[in-house]
């Protein structure tokens, strides 16, 4: 429990950021003038986070988990000062970026150096602590981040860059317990670091993700994206090619995906961030955007999803632990995230919150199924000197995903928004209260009137606008958003198609640290 302590405060730094991020997006976005560029902030920090994973894996492999960890949260900590000093998105994309090369080791490492010190069939008990940070970052995230972004400045600072100044005294507590409570026996293995295969995964990934964001506005088959396209699929062939030639040493061992678990585990963990982060930015973008809650609002109203994530994983992880099943919870799960998803994409305008709030709880259900049950039945059929890379794999698949989903979803919604919008307010040009509405606001009818329209960057002239004009832009976005949690559903399908075909081994006894041990003892 003193190593844990540890292990949960970095975790608790990586989950409070997301939470408190995601809460305030929209007002950060407003500030800097770049509501269609916030793709950027989020795609930039999940690229770097999901670049570096596997390589933090490999590195604590030889070097050990402690300093490794150490430095995730030193790259946090700098990434954080420099994305509270931003002065435009593109800044704030870069300095994300910095934030990124330290997560990318705070999850990993937390639940690598748990497989090493505790025991697959017990290590679902522990489950329910991790939950319970999430938990916890779920909760103060949205309150804290809907607070800063809702004040105008404070203690002489502008409000929202508190979102990100927040993480500094909080890395500063993870660095000195960390340093002073995590002490684990390791004995370094002296390889070579697989810096081509960084380089090429890097070339590869960059690319195909910054074409998913771009693509609606260069044209999926202009010359720009071609290029994108081609230099992607070369940079992976590369990375293919690299990691052969490197063996053992690689970043991500090509012989470990001849492992039945550790390829589909990781196809499903894929398929799974694709679907779950395409929720996730979207169901906030809704209650701020379409319900015209606050930001501190959005973040209470997703409680239920908390929830929903918290007593499933408890649950799971309790019968897992008394019985050794476990396929029957990432079956379930992902059935609800499919059915949470489909539901979500039936909300309007005039939905009830409470409504929305029950599906949120469904899709928090189904998550809390998934993402645990995955990581152990994968750590569970690795070998012990394969677990930082088994661990890190789980995590870099689910990011790949993320990014995907995040950078694709977000390119829907605003691909599509703006024609709905303009078919809304055409059909409603034509009904005698819009023209009454607009006959009393003659300055946005003027603006209406200019050609082109009205800016969708900075959604704030929304919140004083006659009820009767907003309704066009408020129904546009919905729908797309509509869209956007449609196409998640049909993801999520194959998640659960996908799940079916996962074998169930019987979980290990023997923590990482004894099964070395029973290793070295029989080689001697």
């Amino acid at each position: 429990m003193t190593i844990l302590s540890g292990l949960l405060l970095g975790m608790f730094l990586a989950a409070l950021d997301q939470m408190i991020v995601a809460s305030a997006m929209k007002t950060i976005a407003d500030q800097l003038h770049g509501q269609t560029l916030q793709a950027w902030a989020t795609t930039a920090y999940l690229i770097t986070a999901t670049i570096t994973t596997p390589l933090y894996g490999k590195l604590s492999d030889i070097y050990g988990r402690k300093p490794m960890y150490l430095a995730a949260i030193s790259l946090f900590l700098v990434g954080s000062l420099l994305s509270g000093i931003a002065t435009s998105m593109y800044e704030l994309a870069a300095f994300r970026a910095v934030q990124g090369l330290g997560a990318g080791g705070l999850m990993s490492l937390a639940f690598a150096i748990m497989a090493d010190i505790i025991s697959p069939r017990e290590r679902s008990k522990y489950s329910a602590y991790f939950m319970a940070v999430f938990g916890s970052a779920s909760v103060l995230g949205p309150v804290i981040g809907g607070v800063f972004a809702g004040l105008s400045s404070f203690l002489g600072v502008t409000g929202w860059r508190w979102v990100f100044l927040v993480n500094v005294p909080i890395a500063l507590l993870a660095l000195f317990v960390v340093a002073r409570v995590l002490n684990i026996p390791h004995q370094r293995v002296n390889h070579r670091i697989d810096f081509g295969g960084a380089i090429a995964l890097t070339v590869g990934l960059v690319p195909l993700l910054i074409v998913a964001e771009q693509g609606r506005e260069w044209g999926w088959a202009s010359a720009t994206s071609i290029a994108m396209y081609v230099i992607g699929v070369l940079g992976l062939v590369a990375f293919v090619w690299v990691e052969n030639r490197m063996g053992d040493e690689a970043m991500l061992p090509m012989r470990m995906f001849r492992n039945h678990t550790f390829s589909l585990g990781n196809t499903i963990n894929f398929v799974l961030g694709i679907g779950m982060f395409g929720g996730m930015v979207s169901i906030p973008l809704y209650l701020q955007i379409v319900k015209g809650v606050t930001p501190t609002t959005a973040g209470l109203m997703l409680l239920p999803m908390t929830f929903g994530i918290m007593s499933a994983t408890a649950i799971a992880g309790k019968v897992t632990s008394s019985t050794g099943r476990y396929k029957i919870f990432p079956i379930i799960g992902a059935g609800l995230m499919a059915t949470a998803l489909f539901l979500l994409s039936t909300i309007g305008t005039d939905t009830p919150s409470w409504l929305v709030m029950v599906y949120m709880f469904v899709m928090g259900a189904g998550l809390g199924q998934c993402m645990q049950t995955l990581l152990l039945a994968i750590q569970n059929d690795a070998e012990p000197r394969d677990m930082g890379v088994a661990t890190a794999s789980a995590t870099f698949f689910r990011q790949i995903g993320g990014t995907v989903g995040t950078a694709v979803f977000l390119s829907i919604l605003f691909s599509t928004v703006g024609d709905k919008i303009a078919n809304g307010l055409r059909a409603a040009a034509q009904t005698d209260a819009f023209k009454a509405a607009l006959g009393q606001n003659p300055e946005f009818a003027k603006m209406l009137q200019g050609g082109g329209g009205v800016d969708i960057n900075n959604t704030e002239f929304l919140n004083g606008l006659d009820p009767v004009l907003a309704k066009p832009f408020l129904d546009g976005f919905s729908s797309a958003i509509d869209t956007v949690f449609m196409t998640g559903g049909i993801v999520m399908i194959a998640a659960f198609v996908l799940v079916w075909f996962l074998r169930e081994k019987p979980l290990s006894t023997k923590s990482g640290l004894e099964r070395v041990a029973d290793a070295e003892a029989l080689a001697v």
